[in-house]
Parts: structure tokens; sequence; C-alpha cells
């Protein structure tokens, strides 16, 4: 490997900085809208739960976490008033997670701020690189890209 191959970052490194950049920006947009407190958490849960609910083992899998990291994190969030547990009429040894109010009432703060992140960041790069990177990313993750 030559010098100048060492120097070009490999896509896992700024794909994860992109995420944390993406978080802080996230953050900021989200104090705008009067929402602060939020962790990850948060954006591994909230955005998979749907309104029908959910188990945490579906759940885990949607974000693409641990099981106990789920678990860990509806703890978080319910103790926190954003998801609340019920349970499951199908399996009665399971629950299903549910949001609340207060967790619904992120979608349209979080929807609308990432929303303002992309086109602040399109204004960088470009609304069509966005668009491309939307695309090959959501290529990227779908189940059968990586087997």
């Amino acid at each position: 490997m030559s010098v100048d191959e060492a120097a070009v970052p490999l896509i896992g490194l700024l794909l994860r900085l992109a995420a944390q950049q993406w978080g802080t920006d996230m953050d900021a947009a989200l104090q705008a809208h009067g929402v602060s407190g939020l962790t990850p958490a948060h954006a591994n849960v909230i955005p998979f739960v749907p309104p029908q609910g959910i188990q945490i083992g579906e759940l885990a899998q949607l974000a693409r976490v641990r099981k106990q990291s789920m678990a860990n994190s509806v703890e978080l969030l319910t103790a926190s008033g954003y998801v609340a547990r019920r349970p499951n009429p199908s399996d009665g040894r399971a629950s299903l997670i549910f949001l609340t109010d207060k967790g619904r009432a992120l979608l349209p703060a979080s929807r609308t701020a990432g929303e303002r992140v992309e086109e602040a960041w399109g204004d960088i790069v470009g609304r069509d690189n966005i668009e491309h990177l939307r695309q090959t990313l959501t290529r990227l993750l779908q189940p059968d890209a990586t087997h």
C-alpha cells in the first residue's frame, strides 16, 4: 500500500463521521424547534415504531442494533414517557412497544429538522448529490446488498 492509498479515508470512517455530524446538526435543528435533550436512544427507537406497535426484537432488527441495546433504549424512553409497553394480544409472553402522545409529537419536529439539515447539506454539496447519496445508501442497506 502506498502512502497515497493510506491517506485516502475508508468509506466506513467517512460514514461514521458524517453520522456524527448529522447528529450534531439535527440537535441544533431540533433545538430551533424547541426540542432538546434527545439521545441516540430516541433515533434508534422512535422512527421505527409503527402505529400498531412492535416487539423489541423487531425494533432491534429495523434499527440494526443488538436486542439488548434496543431493550435498554426502550427502557430509557419508557421512563421518559416517549414510549409505552402493552401486552401483545397475539403472544401473551411478549409486549409491544407503542409511541405515546409525547413520542408522536417528536415526529413532525424531527422530520422538519431532518429536512432542514438535508437542505443545508445540499447547499454545500448540491441537492443532486444529496439525492444520489440517499439512493446509494438505500441500495447499500438493502438486506441482500452485503451478502
